[in-house]
């Protein structure tokens, strides 16, 4: 059955599983400290309710700009990595992706996505799409040079499916929303205290409307401290979901071993790469098989706190494992 679907993992799950609601619960810390907040605010002004309209229009705002990241990802990644939609008759190139794509739907038993390749030569991979019907699915010029062998570059499409059938989109969309609204929180309360922050003091000098500029800045530490435990989260939550990847291409496909060349292979071939493309292909890092910079293999940092992806040693031992299980 592993071989014939994309498996799940229940320790993976159960992980993914605290870690949103770790994220729900920052949320509703959130959301009560800002109405706390802003009732003090509007009994100091003798004006019930009032401020209430900023968490409303913050809401909105990143409810908004989530729906339009969830909904457009796919636009939006093939735009940002400058991929063009191919069919098998576009070449040998497409021809190879779309029979290795026809070949993982077939074992997973999945809608075909859309198949792109990306013109550039940093070998990597992304997935993405709201549903599997409107997925897409693109391998770079330089991966597919890279990678001469089928079984490796399979295991990469293969991965990258993966997130497609676990519907990872969605997830990281809903788990994104709290950082959005947090780091508008910071703008609009940066922004009031800097354009209104000096009337509101001198007016407190006056005895009017005590308290203004401290909540302001007490709602600017909120939003602070609120995005940065989001973001951490976040970057947990995304580096289970590349391991879960991992896990079920590997166990669907048969092959961990050529899976864990191809990771091999990719991440070596970044230190290649020049610090200005990779940091170019930066905001793509979190669709990407392999993020975009180039660390040394074994180096321990405090970068990797903050990766979208697990450290290569990481994701290596858990193909290992898979590879042992599956031999016995």
């Amino acid at each position: 059955m592993a071989r014939t679907r994309y498996a799940s993992d229940p320790g993976l799950i159960a992980r993914m599983s605290a870690t949103m609601f770790l994220l729900g619960l920052v949320f509703v810390g959130l959301v009560l400290a800002l109405f706390y907040i802003l009732d003090i605010y509007s009994r100091r002004d003798g004006q019930a309710g009032g401020g209430t309209g900023l968490v409303v229009i913050v809401a909105l705002i990143g409810i908004g700009s989530a729906w339009a990241s969830y909904y457009w990802s796919d636009k939006i990644a093939l735009r940002a990595s400058g991929a063009r939609l191919v069919t098998p008759n576009d070449g040998p190139e497409a021809a190879r992706l779309h029979g290795i794509v026809d070949r993982i739907c077939a074992l997973a038993d999945m809608p075909k996505p859309r198949v792109a390749i990306a013109p550039t030569s940093m070998p990597n991979a992304f997935a993405t799409g709201r549903s599997s019907k409107v997925a897409v699915v693109c391998a770079t010029t330089g991966l597919m040079n890279k990678l001469d062998s089928n079984e490796e570059l399979e295991g990469v499409l293969a991965h990258e499916m993966s997130h497609v059938a676990h519907k990872d989109v969605a997830v990281m969309t809903i788990a994104s929303f709290l950082g959005i609204v947090a780091a508008l929180l910071v703008r609009f309360a940066f922004y009031s205290e800097l354009f209104g922050g000096g009337d509101r003091g001198r007016s407190n000098n006056n005895g009017n409307n005590g308290g203004a500029l401290p909540v302001v800045l007490v709602v600017l530490v909120v939003g602070i401290v609120t995005y940065a435990v989001s973001f951490l989260l976040i970057r947990l939550l995304s580096r289970y979901r590349e391991l879960s990847a991992d896990r079920s291409a590997a166990l669907l496909t048969g092959r961990p071993s050529a899976l864990a060349s191809a990771l091999v292979k990719v991440t070596g071939e970044m230190a290649r790469i020049p610090t200005r493309d990779l940091r170019t292909a930066e905001p793509l890092n979190a669709f990407y098989f392999a993020p975009a910079f180039s660390g040394k293999r074994g180096q321990v940092s405090l970068g990797q706190v903050f990766s979208t992806h697990p450290s290569l040693e990481k994701r290596l031992a858990q193909l290992d494992k898979i590879s042992q299980q599956l031999s016995r």
